[in-house]
Formats: C-alpha cells, structure tokens, sequence
C-alpha cells in the first residue's frame, strides 16, 4: 500500500516530537503516513507545488507561494482553530505621543525577520497604506531571525519589542497574541506599551495537500485529524506542543492581508518565484 508523505519545516526541536506522534496516531488508525523535515519553507513548498511530497504543513506565506506555483494541483485540507481571525498589531510605548499610524512619520518602527507575515509583511503593508513609505518617510528595522522559517521563530518579534522598550525604536509590529506573550512573561512589562494599529483579521497556517497523493488517502487524512478530541489524553498532549484544541476544515478565504503584501513587497512574483533581492533562506 502506498504512504502518504508529508513535509513539515524544523523551525524547533518539538517539531519532531509532534509529527512523530501524529504519525503514530495516524498510523494506528489505518492511515499509512509518513513525514519529512526540511530545513525552510522555500524548499518545502517548492517540493509539494511538484508533488515530490503529497501534502505539507504550510506557514500561511508558504500556502500563497505554492498556490502561485502550483495553481488547482494544491488544496487546503485542514488548519488549527488557533489559525483562523488573528491579527497584526503595531505598538508604541505608553507615554508616546502618536495617535495614528501615520503620526509615525520620520520615525523608526521595528519588525520581525523579512519573511515574516505577522511581524514584517502584513504591518509594513498597514504602514503603505497610512502613506509610509519604508527608506523614504519612516525608517523600517528588521530583526532577522530564523529567516526561512517566516517568522514560526518569534525571536524576531521578541527582538522588536526589546527595540521599543529601550528606545531603540518608536513602534513595533507582532502578532496580537505575541504582544500578549510578551507582556506576560515581562519582555514588555505590563502597562508599557499600547496598541496604535491593528490590520484586518487574516488566517495563518494551512495543512495542504497536492493532488498527487495516493488516491483516498488525503482525504482519509484529514477526517483523522478532524476527528481528533482535545479529551484524548493520547493525543492531547502533542496537540497542546502544536498550539491546538482542534483541527478545522481549511479555507482559501482568510489570506487577503497578505497577498496584499506579497504584491505590494515584491516579496513572490505571480508564478511564485522569489524576487525579493534581501532574502536568503
């Protein structure tokens, strides 16, 4: 019998424990199913858009890429319910004088690594869109960390925040839960900091398939996942380390902020190639 093969990127060591679960799981439910590891999200999506792989976890940024290449070959097929409405936020201190976003005018406002679309893309399309230009009318510091794990590595974000908080910058951009993150565990005290922007809800991470896989076994796949309960103390556990408390149908319609930005950036061209000249995964 065939196996369905999945790719998964090692932005952490946990990566392994949770696909070597999930793989166990699936396979005690009937499912042959193995995964592999790659070392970015370029590579990975490069390989499911030529279905050298079946199917793949997808960071929202790798989904829009391989639908660039690979058009109706590829299909979402589920998503964590932690995946779907999240928003950007772009923060200044508390005692700051800015009331809107374009009040950031001539000032610096730190973001995450280059392809991150939580801390860099997305808020840096916000600032386009408040009349910011980066280089020109408002300064853009990055902080590339992880850089090919679009931004799954948060010390990117974690290292704008610091920029805030000692001045370094004026504003800085994360992810909404990551501004939350950060205030709980003190990197931004609580009361420090407020929120000057938010962007329009988007959807992050997409388990894909290609339309390569073993006949029945993609959808076979995703009626497993969607069947896992957060009650089950055998999968529980690895679904708390992928950030979970159920899978969720996948859906196209949640992507709009960051095609956006894709376009506006330059970041993949229409075919899905890298034309971003600054990025090196």
């Amino acid at each position: 019998m065939p196996t369905l093969l999945l790719g998964a990127v090692a932005y952490d060591p946990k990566v392994v424990t949770i696909w070597a679960g999930f793989r166990a799981w699936l396979r005690d439910h009937g499912l042959p199913f193995d995964f592999v590891l790659y070392s970015n999200y370029e590579r990975q999506a490069e390989d499911l858009a030529s279905g050298r792989i079946h199917a793949a976890w997808n960071s929202p940024l790798a989904w829009l890429r391989v639908r660039r290449l690979a058009g109706h070959h590829v299909r979402p097929l589920v998503m964590r319910d932690t995946d779907q409405d999240l928003t950007s936020v772009v923060v200044v201190r508390a005692d700051s004088p800015f009331e809107h976003l374009r009040d950031l005018k001539d000032h610096r406002v730190a973001v995450g690594a280059i392809d991150s679309p939580q801390a860099t893309l997305i808020p840096v399309s916000l600032l386009r869109h408040a009349g910011l230009t980066p280089g020109e009318n408002v300064t853009v510091r990055r902080f590339d960390v992880g850089v090919g794990l679009h931004g799954d590595h948060i010390g990117g974000e974690r290292d704008a925040a610091r920029a805030l908080l000692t001045g370094e910058a004026d504003a800085a951009a994360m992810i909404d839960a990551n501004h939350l993150l950060f205030s709980g565990e003190g990197t931004l005290p609580a009361g420090s900091t407020r929120v000057l922007a938010h962007s329009e809800p988007y959807d992050h991470c997409v388990l894909a398939v290609h339309d390569s896989a073993p006949a029945g076994l993609a959808d076979r796949l995703g009626e497993l996942l969607l069947s896992m309960s957060y009650a089950d103390p055998g999968v529980r556990p690895l679904l708390d380390l992928e950030g979970l408390t159920e899978w969720r149908p996948g859906r196209t319609t949640g992507f709009g902020p960051l095609e956006a930005a894709i376009s506006e950036s330059a970041f993949y061209d229409e075919d899905g190639r890298l034309t971003e000249p600054e990025y090196r995964p």
